[in-house]
């Protein structure tokens, strides 16, 4: 199928869904192999050293960009404007070096590359005293006196270097440049941290287990000095912790810094409960302020900290506010900012089971739920007159009796829905969709692929779907995906996903019939249609009503013969589905009667945390209720006890919650056992006293039987 247009029916359903999709494929495919011309060239840039007067530009320029940076509002502050105003008093010298006579001795070309490259170290560490985390700056302080101390002495040696007569260096320059070398002498000698009492308050913090433990005066100072007090500042600092991320440090790292912000940050908004209201991506209007409940983790937005209004899924399956993200992506990354892995593509799914459990806490806390931004993405622009007379064309072909131009006229309408959004929007406003629709139940197995893949592509559109709805081409997608070829099914089941994203065609979907056919995929299909079957499959589960429909179209024997086939690759979406299917009455028995918990159990033995997390999930709904006890029972025999306490420690956040709710009940079903296994010995002890005691009273009837020493003969 067409890879562009599946990518982009799961991203978000703006018009321009499926171009960022098609550049997201276009990034993540190779790029051809050079030419031996163009490889030799690149080789030669690679070896060819700057001339003499492009490295003087080159620290003229290096000059600038350090003069340019500013705001050093963090405990280096006077370190940073120190380094920063001895090279701005450079500049003098390298503007009358500019006119020095070529060549230069080696001497002093090699003393200028050393000041090139001390001063590209230089602006780098004043980038991150500008624009850095004021967190990192603080708990790393001896990294970053160890950086400055190294530059300073590669600023001093560079200068050192330079001989003012082979560069023509006025007597007046000459003396300025002397007075910092000097002062980079001096700087070099000695050494200023910065001060105790604000890095063992981080620390503290730093190493506290949790919020609980944390005094809210170190939390105050700590807020004034870092200069964190306002909603911009946490955000911006969060921002920078998350860049840093991306860069390469390590993740654990930085994970714990995100943790030490939020506790600041719960802290300020404590502290002023309309603080909030300061940014308008970041209040939380509460219908009582006089309390400011503590928003879960899950609900908040890994970049910014905030309760999330817009959640969406990126492709490494993290959920992100679309603001945030979007933002993210924009600023030129194509990493995932939690967990640093490359991002197959730059998709955005809506999260609506998120969505809907932040509706629920905000509910039961007297908060106003949030409103989910208004998207105001760029309507693609009116086709030209040529491009809408050839849509007509094509058109008339499709609805001609002729075979080869419909399959002609239908393959080229996919094409052109596939390229761009403008063609998307022309070929429905011209009125296709219902003639394809038409044309679902085609014999010809071709157009019938063609057919069913333009609607796809066509689908990304938002309007379309829409069109596309109303048309009733639902039961024709469901035709195709019963009796079509293995290509047609798989894009019929993407088509599904696509069209459901809208809450309520999953009703219309789930009515319709399909679901039995997107199990029946998922049992049979192509590795690929396995995968559109699964999204499809767990898209229409998170309405209720079509949970049961799942359940009885056999859905969890299937999804618990993949967890067993690591081979299979969809161990991530079957466990998605389960989680879902779990908090449902049938979907609970289902998985009970298939003995899951052997197979759940090894999911969080060796499983991904987000697939322990899942597994995790499923067992909390069946350790619940009427087969409570055996399910703890064999989920004891399996050894997890171990394996939750593990998770408990070392889990995602949702993982742990599940682990400690898993635990709490093992915990009391043992206690019950040991109990009931106390009161049986106890009450055998006592049986076996009354025995005892019945024995005894029967012992002297016994030996008046016997015969007497005076009855024994000698």
């Amino acid at each position: 199928m067409d890879e562009e247009a599946k990518a982009g029916s799961k991203s978000d359903t703006n018009t321009n869904a499926a171009a960022e999709a098609e550049a997201a494929a276009a990034a993540a495919a190779p790029p051809p192999p050079p030419s031996s011309s163009e490889a030799a060239e690149t080789e030669a840039k690679v070896e060819e050293p700057e001339e003499e007067g492009e490295v003087v530009e080159r620290l003229v320029e290096l000059v600038g960009e350090i003069a340019a940076i500013s705001d050093f509002r963090n405990s280096y502050r006077r370190q940073f404007c120190n380094l920063s105003r001895r090279i701005r008093l450079l500049v003098p010298m390298l503007e009358e070096a500019k006119e020095a006579p070529t060549p230069l001795p080696v001497a002093s070309e090699a003393a200028l590359r050393r000041l090139k490259e001390a001063l590209d170290g230089a602006r780098e560490l004043l980038r991150l005293g500008s624009s850095g985390s004021k967190i990192f700056l603080v708990l790393e302080r001896e990294k970053i006196m160890k950086t400055f101390q190294d530059i300073t002495e590669r600023l001093e040696q560079a200068l050192a270097g330079i001989s003012f007569d082979d560069l023509n260096i006025s007597d007046e320059v000459r003396e300025q440049v002397e007075l910092v070398h000097a002062q980079f002498k001096r700087a070099k000698e000695r050494s200023d941290s910065p001060e105790d009492d604000l890095f063992n308050d981080l620390m503290s913090i730093y190493n506290s287990s949790s919020s609980s433990d944390v005094d809210p005066d170190i939390l105050r100072r700590l807020s004034e000095k870092l200069q964190l007090v306002t909603i911009y500042d946490l955000n911006q600092e969060s921002l920078a912790l998350h860049e840093m991320a991306s860069g390469g440090d390590p993740g654990a790292v930085v994970e714990r810094m995100t943790m030490l912000l939020k506790k600041i940050k719960d802290f300020m908004q404590t502290q002023d409960p309309d603080m909030g209201a300061q940014a308008s991506t970041t209040d939380i209007p509460s219908k009582d302020n006089s309390t400011s409940p503590v928003i879960p983790d899950d609900f908040r937005c890994p970049i910014s900290l905030d309760l999330m209004k817009d959640p969406v899924i990126v492709s490494t399956g993290q959920t992100y506010e679309r603001g945030c993200i979007e933002r993210w992506l924009e600023a030129g990354h194509d990493t995932c900012p939690k967990t640093q892995q490359k991002l197959p593509n730059k998709s955005l799914t809506p999260n609506f089971v998120l969505r809907s459990l932040i509706t629920q806490w905000c509910e039961a806390n007297g908060i106003e739920p949030p409103k989910r931004p208004a998207q105001h993405s760029k309507a693609p622009g009116p086709c030209t007159a040529a491009e809408h007379s050839n849509v007509v064309e094509l058109l008339q072909k499709l609805s001609s009796q002729n075979l080869e131009d419909q399959r002609g006229a239908a393959g080229m309408l996919r094409q052109l829905a596939k390229r761009s959004a403008e063609n998307r929007a022309c070929i429905g406003d011209a009125g296709a969709i219902p003639i394809l629709v038409s044309l679902l139940s085609t014999t010809d197995v071709s157009t019938q692929e063609h057919v069913v893949t333009a609607l796809l592509n066509l689908s990304i559109y938002e309007e379309n779907k829409a069109r596309i709805i109303t048309s009733g081409a639902v039961p024709g997608i469901v035709h195709v995906l019963k009796r079509g070829s293995m290509e047609a099914r798989e894009n019929s089941a993407a088509t599904l996903f696509s069209l459901s994203i809208v809450d309520e065609n999953k009703v219309t979907i789930g009515a319709s019939g399909a679901i039995p056919a997107l199990v029946q995929l998922l049992s049979n299909g192509s590795q690929r249609g396995k995968k559109d079957a699964a999204t499809a499959l767990f898209n229409l589960c998170i309405y209720q009503g079509n949970k049961g429909k799942a359940v009885r179209a056999g859905l969890v024997p299937i999804l618990l013969e993949l967890l067993t086939e690591s081979e299979s690759g969809m161990v991530d979406e079957a466990l998605a589905i389960l989680a879902i299917l779990s908090g449902h009455p049938e979907g609970k028995a289902a998985i009970s009667a298939a003995s899951a918990i052997p197979v759940l159990v090894g999911v969080i033995r060796n499983g991904s945390a987000r697939n322990k997390e899942n597994a995790a999930a499923v067992m909390v709904h069946l350790c619940n209720g009427e087969h409570q006890q055996q399910h703890l029972a064999e989920a004891q025999e399996q050894g997890i006890v171990s394996l939750l306490e593990e998770l408990a420690e070392s889990g995602t956040d949702r993982g742990k919650r599940k682990a400690i709710q898993l635990l709490e009940r093992m915990n009391r079903f043992l206690k019950q056992q040991s109990q009931a296994q106390a009161e049986a010995m106890a009450q055998a002890q006592a049986q076996a006293q009354v025995v005892q005691a019945q024995a005894q009273a029967d012992m002297p009837v016994e030996r008046s039987l016997l015969p007497t020493s005076s009855h024994i003969p000698d």
